[in-house]
């Protein structure tokens, strides 16, 4: 559905800029920005009255569970939690059941995606151990990039031969991104546990048993590869202080090698194991204070490029599990992940155009999106209209994730998401998600930088 729209008096946040202006969409882009704007005929004008302008968040790391794991939640569930919070794209993870390592099951996400999702997709073909030849069959515009577990995943995806490896950092046609994780130190360190705690391992064990070390040793491996073949490589889910001296502080387009972190470790730390449990348990695991400390500066000096959700939905039975080793790992954070970036913005540790760069600019830039991630005349109209002065209380109520549950439930931030527009057609009003078909195919040009 293609709609005109003006939107007055917006403090237009981009590329390092705050506008007092006027933007006009039209036929899904941003057709004209500028003050003072004459709306045309017919067109819906909605007047922002001084609040931000920002574009929609590119989430470059989402795990929305179909197909095979649909009653956590699917495209259409998982993509409208998204759209509320203000997340406009995603890049969806590999490994669904059956998995996304050959082309017949990318075609299915395609497909089933341009059916179901209310957000714009993007899919990654994820590597296996025997699916090189496919990986350097790629067709680059229908990639995000190859996701590559180099530590401890599920099914048959762990990539542990280190031919394979070599190849895949050598031949791969599109951007890899790795989950770095050490198996052989993980499952070493689950030895000592059950050793020490038999059947009854606390879940406050878990950043001992997913290591610093262990994420280290991977993302060392990653780094090394990558220089060796002058391989695209995007590190994702940083969790510690440690592995930050691979990595380089400064602007995106200076490198080859760049990294992420994760809303939930700005947020939390191990002394939030007592309080949450099971529900904070994700991999990497959520560590210590003074690594959290750390991934905020990392952020702020550019060191880390892409702030991203890497949402995870499991049900609260399944997280209500007591035994720690089969309780599964990750989190549902797409709803909240714009108010709890900008939640840093009020608390003086980050500062908004920071914010900005780092979950839309540096994905779209990194990702090689075409013609979103910027506010700039003649781009997709993916925009968030956000109340700085506004409060959101998270509560299990308003979570839209299939799954039901929010680990931010019970906190009140300092921000309020009023409107989002996917491809220039409003997706949320503030107050419910709108279906209207709007949602695109994410475009990639792998051949620029």
């Amino acid at each position: 559905m293609s709609q005109t729209t003006v939107i007055r008096n917006a403090l237009l946040v981009n590329e390092g800029q705050t506008t007092d202006t006027d933007v006009l969409l039209r036929r899904g882009r941003i057709d004209k920005i500028a003050p003072g704007l004459q709306a045309p005929a017919g067109a819906e004008v909605v007047d922002a009255n001084g609040r931000h302008l920002l574009p929609g968040m590119i989430d470059d790391q989402v795990h929305f569970r179909e197909p095979g794991l649909t009653h956590k939640g699917d495209f259409h569930s998982e993509s409208r939690a998204a759209i509320a919070g203000g997340v406009t794209s995603y890049m969806e993870m590999p490994n669904s059941k059956p998995p996304t390592t050959d082309f017949e099951q990318l075609a299915w996400k395609h497909a089933r995606a341009a059916q179901t999702s209310a957000a714009n997709f993007g899919f990654y073909f994820g590597a296996t151990n025997d699916n090189i030849d496919a990986i350097r069959r790629l067709d680059p515009a229908m990639v995000c990039g190859v996701k590559v577990f180099m530590g401890a995943s599920t099914g048959n995806m762990l990539v542990d031969d280190e031919s394979t490896l070599a190849a895949i950092f050598r031949d791969c046609p599109v951007l890899i991104a790795t989950h770095c994780e050490s198996t052989p130190m993980i499952r070493a360190n689950i030895k000592q546990a059950v050793a020490r705690f038999g059947k009854n391992i606390p879940v406050s064990e878990h950043p001992a048993i997913r290591s610093a070390a262990a994420c280290y040793a991977s993302s060392e491996l990653a780094v090394k590869l990558a220089n060796r073949y002058q391989a695209q490589l995007h590190v994702l889910h940083l969790s510690t202080a440690r592995e930050l001296d691979l990595f380089e502080p400064g602007p995106l387009n200076d490198k080859h090698i760049t990294a992420e972190a994760c809303i939930h470790f700005l947020h939390f730390d191990d002394a939030d194991y007592a309080r949450y449990g099971n529900l904070i348990k994700c991999n990497p695991a959520i560590k210590r204070a003074a690594d959290r400390a750390a991934l905020i500066a990392a952020i702020a000096d550019g060191r880390l490029d892409v702030l991203a959700t890497d949402h995870a939905p499991h049900t609260v039975a399944e997280k209500a599990d007591d035994g720690y080793l089969s309780a599964p790992s990750g989190l549902p954070l797409v709803q909240d992940v714009v108010i709890a970036a900008l939640e840093l913005v009020h608390d003086g540790l980050l500062d908004l155009h920071t914010v900005v760069r780092s979950i839309t600019h540096n994905p779209a830039r990194r990702f090689n999106v075409v013609e979103r991630g910027f506010i700039r005349e003649g781009y997709h109209a993916d925009l968030v209209l956000v109340d700085l002065h506004g409060t959101t209380q998270v509560s299990r109520e308003r979570v839209l994730s299939a799954c039901g549950w929010s680990p931010f439930e019970g906190r009140r931030f300092h921000s309020r998401i009023d409107a989002v527009w996917v491809n220039g057609a409003l997706a949320f009003d503030g107050r419910q998600v709108i279906e209207h078909g709007a949602a695109q195919q994410l475009e990639f040009n792998h051949q620029r930088r």
